[in-house]
């Protein structure tokens, strides 16, 4: 999985770079002010004031964890980005399922 995410990193830098080199990129019309506007606003999201406690499956959790291993982040500041993209309106659900994982009891009826 590790060199299919870092060929997926190569080919976003490939194409940024060529983005860039064909003159697609422009400068953005008042830059310190939307500099702050930005900074104000990330400021605000990143702001965790509030804690909650959930429970999860072991399951569920074990995924949650080993897609942030995947992404280089702490599993807690992932929980709080899915969070927050639901809460304004901004995640989206992909079409792609992932494969079924083996349950236990299909792994006892296999070993019987």
């Amino acid at each position: 999985m590790k060199k299919k995410i870092k060929s997926e990193d190569k080919q976003y830098e490939e194409d940024i770079v060529s983005s860039f080199e064909n003159s697609e990129w422009q400068s953005v019309p008042n830059l310190k002010e939307e500099t702050a506007r930005y900074t104000s606003s990330a400021s605000a999201t990143l702001a965790k004031d509030k804690r909650i406690n959930i429970r999860l499956s072991s399951r569920d959790l074990e995924d949650i964890q080993m897609r942030a291993a995947e992404e280089g982040l702490p599993y807690q500041t992932l929980i709080a980005s899915i969070i927050h993209k639901y809460a304004s309106g901004r995640l989206i659900e992909s079409t792609q399922r992932p494969a079924p994982r083996a349950t236990g009891r299909t792994k006892k009826m296999h070993a019987g």
